[in-house]
């Protein structure tokens, strides 16, 4: 499947307060992410951070969770994924390229 394809398939399965799109998709990302770090955290209290495939695959499905409200996200403000990833690509390789990889800052 390609990006956008999924950023369509995504989009036909949205289902949110339209009213506060922004704010609802935002609190959801970080929902999601948050979940995420929740697997992991346990995988290291629990497990001594020794994982197997079963644990993989939880975590990748959180992060389907975190795609979808990324692309439906990046729709409310007009953008593709493809847009997303590659104006993310541009901004980092401009970083690589200036040797401000490491560091704080937006505009670094």
């Amino acid at each position: 499947m390609k990006i956008n394809e999924y950023q369509q398939a995504a989009l036909s399965t949205a289902y949110y307060p339209k009213d506060i799109s922004l704010i609802y998709l935002a609190l959801a990302i970080n929902g999601e992410a948050g979940e995420v770090a929740e697997k992991v955290k346990k995988l290291y209290r629990d497990r001594n951070g020794v994982g197997d495939m079963n644990f993989a695959k939880s975590v990748a499905l959180e992060l389907g969770d975190v795609l979808w409200y990324v692309s439906v996200m990046a729709s409310e403000l007009g953008f593709t994924l493809e847009d997303v990833a590659k104006m993310n690509i541009d901004k980092i390789e401009s970083r690589k390229q200036r040797g401000a990889l490491g560091g704080n800052g937006d505009n670094r």
